[in-house]
C-alpha cells in the first residue's frame, strides 16, 4: 500500500479525533448551565372567567401561566373555549383532579386505585376529549403523599405540591431543583404567610442565583372580597419585575425540558 495514502489516512483520523474531543466540553458546558432565572405564575381550580380577564391585561408583558382546572365536567361551553384559547396563546392547561380531592384524606378510607379511577382518569379522559394535552398535575390543597407520587409520575411528567413560608428567602422551598415533583409558594392576598416584602425577596433570590421560582394563586380579582384571591395588581408586579430584570417565564411542562 503506498506510504503517502497512509500518511494521509492517519492524519485524516488524527484531524477527526482533535474536533471531536475538541467538541464534546462544549456540549457538556451547555448541558450543566443553570437554565434563566425566571418565575412560574400558577392557578388552581375553575376560576375560568377571572383567569381569562387577568391574561388580557397582562399580555402586554408575554407572560405565560399554568392553568391547573378541577371539575371540567361542570365547565360549561363557553369555558371551555376561554381555556382553549389560553392553550392557543402558549399557556398551559393542567390537571387539578376531577372533584378536587384533598388525596391525604381520601386515601385514609381508599386505595389508589380508587383515587386513580375517581379523580385522575376520568380527569385525563374529558381534558384530552376538549384538547388538552395535560403532563402536570398539581395537588389540591397540596395534600400528597409519597406513594400516591409515584403513581402519578407514572402518568404525568411534573407534579407539584404546595411550599410554605420560611423566613428566609433561600431556605424558601419553591425553587426548581430539577426533580420531577416541585413545590410553589402562595401570593393569593389572604395567605397567612404572603406579603410583598417576602415575594420580592423571593424574586430577587431567583434573580441572583440563577433559580425559577414557582408561584401558585386561586382567583384572580382587581379587588379582594374573599380568601383565596390575588390581585391582578400582585401579578403585574411580578410581571414587570421579570420584564426589567431580563427573567423568564415558564410553564410547569416546560420543566421537563431542563431534567
Amino acid at each position: 500500500m503506498n506510504k503517502n495514502f497512509i500518511l494521509k489516512v492517519m492524519s485524516l483520523c488524527a484531524l477527526l479525533i482533535l474536533f471531536y474531543c475538541e467538541d464534546i466540553p462544549e456540549k457538556i458546558i451547555e448541558e450543566i448551565e443553570p437554565p434563566k432565572a425566571g418565575v412560574i405564575l400558577s392557578f388552581d381550580d375553575a376560576y375560568i372567567d377571572e383567569w381569562y380577564d387577568t391574561d388580557q391585561q397582562l399580555k402586554k408583558y408575554n407572560w405565560k401561566g399554568t392553568f391547573f382546572v378541577c371539575k371540567i365536567n361542570t365547565l360549561r361551553h363557553s369555558k371551555i373555549k376561554k381555556l382553549q384559547e389560553l392553550q392557543k396563546e402558549g399557556h398551559e392547561i393542567a390537571g387539578h383532579g376531577l372533584h378536587h380531592y384533598n388525596a391525604a384524606a381520601f386515601l385514609k378510607d381508599h386505595s389508589i386505585d380508587d383515587y386513580l379511577h375517581q379523580e385522575i382518569n376520568p380527569m385525563m379522559n374529558l381534558m384530552n376529549f376538549y384538547g388538552f394535552k395535560i403532563t402536570s398535575f398539581a395537588y389540591p390543597y397540596g395534600a400528597r403523599t409519597k406513594q400516591l407520587d409515584t403513581f402519578l409520575l407514572k402518568k404525568f411528567k411534573i407534579i407539584r405540591g404546595r411550599a410554605f413560608c420560611e423566613e428566609s428567602a433561600s431556605q424558601q422551598n419553591s425553587y426548581y431543583d430539577h426533580s420531577k415533583l416541585v413545590y410553589s409558594f402562595s401570593v393569593d392576598d389572604t395567605h397567612e404567610h404572603f406579603n410583598l416584602t417576602h415575594l420580592l425577596n423571593l424574586l430577587k433570590f431567583a434573580k441572583k442565583n440563577d433559580k425559577i421560582l414557582i408561584l401558585n394563586s386561586h382567583k384572580t380579582v382587581k379587588n379582594v372580597t374573599g380568601d383565596y384571591q390575588t390581585k391582578n395588581a400582585t401579578l403585574e408586579f411580578i410581571c414587570k419585575y421579570i420584564q426589567s430584570n431580563n427573567m423568564k417565564f415558564y410553564t410547569l411542562s416546560d420543566l421537563d425540558n431542563l431534567n
